[in-house]
């Protein structure tokens, strides 16, 4: 396994003056390849912040992002073109499936294949699909799915390029208890058999023994880890 992505002191502050709120507080942070994390905490702890700083969506102030060992960006400088590198390289899931609504699951899928840059996009749509469990759903549009298809299909697109890593936003937070579990364990199974590096943010307990490894955020900073190394530690 490799280093997929590694965060090094990364600093974001909200506002100015005496209303500035720290969302990301010295944060240091690495995934490797194969491996499926949790990312918990309470509301305000700075998770989606995090998410976003690591998929240079928004970018921290402060601090470095490497990814596959290479700096992308550093005190929000970038250092590669950041669309390509998500488009390319990075998959992401969030609390609502976000599927295009008039197209049907396949072409959801098969439209992130052809923006990834990936060929026999149909073909490709209709493996992840499969993969997933919901072949039988590919010509339904998003309406007709029910919310575990929806993500589903939504994990499918994030898979589209092929990500090294792959960011998760509350993806379950809609979802009952058992669709809920069987979302986090298609992003264990992504993790062990494809060989992304998923980061999944959650507040929910019950599916803790999915993940490889489990980090805590408290006010802007990592507060507790569980399983592989320390945050911001060399793995291995």
């Amino acid at each position: 396994m490799t280093e997929a992505v590694r965060a090094i002191g990364l600093h974001k502050t909200y506002g100015r003056g005496a209303s500035a709120v720290v969302a990301l507080d010295d944060v240091n942070l690495a995934l490797r390849t194969g491996t499926v994390a949790a990312l918990l905490g309470p509301s305000g702890s700075g998770k989606s912040t995090l998410i976003k700083a690591l998929g240079v969506v928004s970018p921290a102030e402060r601090g470095e992002v490497l990814f596959e060992g290479r700096t992308v960006i550093k005190d929000g400088v970038p250092f590669a073109d950041l669309t390509k590198l998500r488009r390319q390289h990075l998959g992401f899931v969030f609390q609502k499936a976000n599927l295009t609504s008039f197209l049907t699951a396949r072409e959801n899928v098969e439209i992130a294949c052809d923006l990834g840059g990936k060929a026999d996009g149909r073909r490709r749509a209709r493996e992840l699909l499969a993969y997933l469990g919901v072949i039988n759903r590919e010509h339904s549009y998003p309406e007709m799915l029910s919310g575990g298809e929806q993500q589903r299909v939504a994990i499918a697109r994030a898979l589209a390029n092929e990500p090294s890593l792959i960011l998760a936003d509350e993806p379950t937070a809609a979802l009952d208890s058992v669709r809920s579990r069987t979302v986090m364990e298609l992003f264990r199974k992504v993790a062990h058999e494809r060989g992304a590096a998923v980061l999944v943010v959650t507040h929910d307990h019950r599916a803790l023994d999915v993940f490889d490894v489990i980090y805590e955020m408290e006010d802007g900073r990592i507060a507790a880890h569980a399983g592989g190394t320390a945050p911001g530690a060399s793995p291995g």
